[in-house]
């Protein structure tokens, strides 16, 4: 596996928990999972004064890191802990009240259930530190010791030594870290040296989609293979679970672990020279947003399969169920969708008629269909398969569901019940809680007309562009959603007669077929919030980011490259000038990502002799636009190489080479920047008049239109009318 693709991968996410994990059995008196709680109304995270660092660092051999977040709000319960699975051992005893995880002896550990000793609800534990080494002729890191005698070699300065990497683990706000860095001449474990440390520091962020609750696993073999060819060159190499998606997008608290985890290097080692960014995924959503919150937390970025947030991409991916519930169910009939590439018009994302499929993502598209076939649904029976299926199945219910959580079989029943779950419940201090408790949802679909470029190119018509749209729906009111029935999916309900891929029981398609299924009402409090707490990539940056990733394409992974260009358009509309980001695109069999740290390194030593000129200026031609084909030639290079229809461009060489593709919402006339939460509203007689639907007459389909779209339809010209005026850019400018 590439270091590239390995990046993308949250550490230690992958596996379902053993059977003998321990579970959380109790929460702490007062727990109130609807406290009402007011959305974020203060400033942008880039203009707060952040607090006086109050522990001491560095954290010793054998001490506790601080569990109080130092900005970013109050611990988090329940909490579940990992120490165990990522080579701690057992979280700290914190309390007797039965809260949080039980602990028991070391002598108990041999009797089926022993008595607890005690309970954690923290998860703590105690700082500990290993060498490991690479061995000759082999890719993995082993634990070392005086005994091993086939060490690879590295060369420092000239200077051949011992491939022997010394790692710290520990818990920082309740997180789990990691520091990496070549064992120092005539250092110990507890007095580490830094003779052997090239003086630059790599920040390990990495990916996956948590709605927290977790403290996260992660294993310090993975870190190392993942960075090997880093650490052989002397840089040092930090991460945590707190700066892993796969257990939270808490964007601000992934910033003060951030901060604290290069506090406790620093007090180790020294000041680096420069912090290097790397991650894919969430991994790279974190580089953009941290960057543009806390600038100086990283220099550079290498974003991996990046996307510009997390929440604007809920903006058109829970469009993907609701579409493809249409397809197979509501107007199956209609042989024109039996066909996965003709599903593409409307959904905009990749589809293959010829997809076969791998791994996970074949399974749940085989089994579904299975089980389809088994519960004598009346369903199409497609050929081929959507992204929308492939890559973003059970994603939504995760984000929003508050009734369905990955981790349930980590807590005891009576406490999952007592929770509300789903990103925005995770993220409720900002979006802040509606009359009954629940999360403040900041997605919306009124207005919106799905298929409208389909319609306009002719491959739909009419009748089936309004029945789409009077049929598709949208989500339920989280508070009447009920458990999921998609048995793929843990913490879920595996009754096959009622089995539900598209979570279509928590969707709101009315009450009657004459009437047009109801849309849905963003909260625009929610909206608001997301933008001033920083949730959202405005667009400006001041480092210079390798935004790099495989084509993915043609196997439908979630990770499409035209995510890329929706950071590019939103750093054009903010800043003018996109110069400090360089898109790198490659074929698969090939990891590029050695030679964009080399590329990032020349770009900042460019900084370092003319600080007074911009990133722009400065950029070398090692870290142009490119892409790359399996060799790991470069195909194409230049300013115009990704010119194409989302810049309004003729396309240009890397772009025929390797096109991208949509999103239900560009389709419906949204541009690429893909940050409309809610579209600015015109009247249907606006859009006949404006010549919306030209080439097609819908004047004839007026009284219909007005029937579908009694508020009116999008109009995507004017700014997103959920961003509060007092941010940078919101009148859409920039």
């Amino acid at each position: 596996m590439s270091l590239l693709l390995m990046a993308t991968l949250p550490a230690g996410s992958s596996a379902p928990p053993k059977a003998q994990s321990p579970i959380v059995v109790g929460l702490p008196a007062g727990f109130d999972a609807k406290a009402p709680i007011a959305p974020y109304d203060g400033p942008h995270p880039s203009r707060l004064q952040r607090p006086a660092e109050t522990f001491r660092f560095p954290i010793r051999l054998g001490e506790v890191g601080p569990s109080e977040a130092l900005f970013a709000g109050p611990r988090q319960y329940p909490f579940v802990c990992d120490t165990e699975a990522s080579g701690l051992g057992q979280p700290l005893v914190d309390n007797q009240a039965r809260v949080g995880t039980p602990v028991v002896s070391k002598a108990a550990t041999v009797f089926a259930n022993p008595a607890p000793i005690g309970y954690s609800q923290d998860c703590l534990a105690r700082t500990r530190a290993w060498y490991y080494y690479k061995p000759r002729d082999k890719e993995k890191f082993e634990r070392w010791s005086e005994a091993v005698r086939d060490v690879d070699s590295v060369s420092i300065n000239g200077t051949p030594v011992p491939f022997i990497v010394r790692v710290e683990m520990g818990t920082i706000n309740r997180f789990i870290y990691v520091i990496a860095a070549l064992k120092g001449p005539h250092e110990t474990l507890a007095a580490p040296t830094a003779g052997h440390w090239n003086g630059r520091l790599i920040y390990q962020f990495s990916g996956g989609v948590g709605i927290g609750h977790r403290q996260g696993r992660v294993k310090p073999s993975r870190v190392l293979e993942g960075r090997s060819e880093q650490l052989a060159q002397g840089y040092a190499v930090v991460a945590s679970t707190g700066t892993t998606t796969s257990t939270h997008y808490n964007i601000w608290l992934a910033e003060d672990t951030a901060v604290r985890v290069k506090r406790q290097f620093v007090a180790l080692y020294g000041e680096p020279e420069y912090t290097i960014g790397v991650g894919g995924s969430g991994g790279a959503i974190q580089q953009y947003l941290l960057a543009q919150n806390r600038p100086g937390l990283i220099d550079a970025a290498i974003a991996q399969y990046s996307y510009p947030d997390m929440v604007t991409q809920t903006i058109w991916a829970f469009d993907c169920e609701l579409l493809e519930y249409y397809f197979d169910r509501t107007d199956r009939r209609n042989r024109l969708w039996h066909h996965a590439e003709h599903r593409q018009w409307v959904e905009g994302l990749n589809a293959r008629n010829d997809y076969q499929g791998e791994g996970k993502a074949r399974a749940i598209a085989t089994t579904t269909r299975l089980a389809l076939l088994a519960g004598e649904r009346r369903v199409a029976d497609p050929e081929g398969q959507t992204e929308c299926v492939v890559g973003w199945r059970g994603l939504t219910p995760l984000v929003l569901n508050p009734r369905f959580a990955s981790i349930e079989d980590r807590l005891a029943r009576r406490v999952f019940r007592r929770v509300q779950w789903s990103y925005f419940e995770d993220l409720k201090d900002f979006y802040g809680t509606d009359a009954q408790g629940y999360a403040r949802i900041p997605w919306d679909n009124v207005g919106v007309q799905y298929g409208l470029r389909a319609l306009q190119r002719g491959q739909i018509d009419a009748e089936q562009f309004l029945r789409l749209n009077a049929r598709v729906g949208s989500w339920k009111p989280v508070a009447e959603m009920e458990r999921e029935r998609f048995w793929l999916l843990r913490g879920a309900d595996s009754d096959l007669d009622d089995f539900s891929p598209w979570s279509a029981h928590n969707m709101n398609r009315g009450k009657t077929r004459d009437a047009p299924s109801p849309r849905f009402e963003g909260d625009r409090l929610a909206m608001a919030a997301a933008y001033r707490s920083g949730q959202v990539f405005l667009g400006r940056l001041d480092i210079p980011v390798i935004d790099v990733r495989h084509y993915l394409e043609p196997v439908l992974d979630m990770h499409h490259a035209s995510a890329s260009f929706s950071v590019r358009a939103r750093l054009l509309a903010a800043q003018g000038d996109a110069g400090n980001q360089a898109i790198w695109v490659s074929d698969r069999k090939h990891d590029p990502t050695p030679e964009a740290f080399a590329a990032i390194e020349r770009w900042l030593a460019a900084r370092r002799a003319r600080p007074e000129q911009s990133w722009s200026a400065l950029r070398p031609a090692a870290a142009s636009d490119r892409c790359i084909d399996a060799r790991g030639r470069t195909m194409f290079s230049g300013d115009r190489v990704w010119d194409g229809e989302w810049n309004g461009r003729p396309a240009g060489p890397c772009m025929r080479a390797y096109p991208i593709y949509d999103n239900p919402r560009i389709v419906a006339g949204d541009t690429i920047r893909g940050d409309h939460f809610k579209c600015a509203l015109q009247t249907v007689g606006e859009a006949l008049d404006g010549g919306l639907y030209e080439p097609v007459d819908m004047r004839p389909y007026r009284a219909r239109l007005e029937q579908i779209f009694p508020q009116g339809v999008c109009d995507y010209r004017q700014a997103d009318q959920g961003r509060p005026a007092d941010l940078p850019g919101a009148d859409g400018t920039g």
